[in-house]
Parts: structure tokens; sequence; C-alpha cells
């Protein structure tokens, strides 16, 4: 029975243009730590590739951005490209879960701490919440 209980490590994303907000989970304590953020450039599988190597997760949550009215936007689009991509790379699961005002609600929280908050926290927050959604599924 308690073979059962091995924690299953995940890695989120928050996807954007010019950077990746990165987030890790567990499934035994059911909480995410945002970690950190990467360019979105070339160097992008390689820094993929060492998360991978670090963190060994079992699979890779990316956030979906659905716009309020539940159509797919370009954004969406970019993001599926990425998933595929992704997969294809890494030859883990990639699973993708709503991610609407994410965000807005990374930039929410990060507001009610009292340090200065930059972009890369807002993205790792964002990947953050991405994971928790996934957990709390």
């Amino acid at each position: 029975m308690i073979e059962n209980m091995r924690p299953t490590c995940f890695l989120g994303f928050d996807y954007g243009d010019k950077r990746i907000g990165v987030a890790t989970a567990e499934t035994l304590t059911r909480s995410a730590t945002p970690l950190t953020q990467i360019d979105n450039n070339p160097d992008v599988w390689k820094m993929i590739d060492k998360l991978i190597t670090q963190w060994k997760p079992e699979a890779i949550i990316v956030g979906l951005p659905m716009s309020m009215d539940d159509t797919e936007s370009a954004q969406t689009k970019k993001v599926r490209r990425f998933v595929k991509l992704l997969e294809a790379h890494t030859k883990l699961p990639v699973h993708t879960i709503d991610e609407r005002l994410s965000s807005r609600e990374a930039r929410y929280r990060l507001g009610e701490s009292s340090r200065k908050v930059s972009k890369a926290d807002i993205n790792s927050v964002a990947a953050q919440i991405i994971l928790e959604t996934w957990l709390s599924l």
C-alpha cells in the first residue's frame, strides 16, 4: 500500500511569446511552487532539457489560454503548437488546462507581498496557478 504513495512530480508551463513561466508540483503534498521563467528563444529546448533532468517529471502541464467566451485565440493556437513540439521533444505526456485569468491571479497574489514584483515572478506564479488547478481536478 505504501508503495502507491510515491510522490509524482509535474512541471507546469505558462507559455508566452517572450517568456515561459515554470513551476513544479508534487502529488504527495498536492502543492505547487513557482520555479523560474525561461526566455522563449532558440535555447528554450536546452533550458527545458535541464528542467526535465533536474525534476524528472511524470508529465508536463501547459496552460491553455481561452477567451472568456470559450473561443480560441491566436495565442491558443501558438500554445497548441508548443504542446506538440514539447511532446515530441521530451517524449513525456503533456496535458493542457484552461489557464484563463492565471496571470491576473498571479498579479493579485504578488500584489499582496511586500517585495517588488517582476515579470519573472508573475510568469512563474501563473505556472504555479496552472499546476494548482491541475492538482485540484
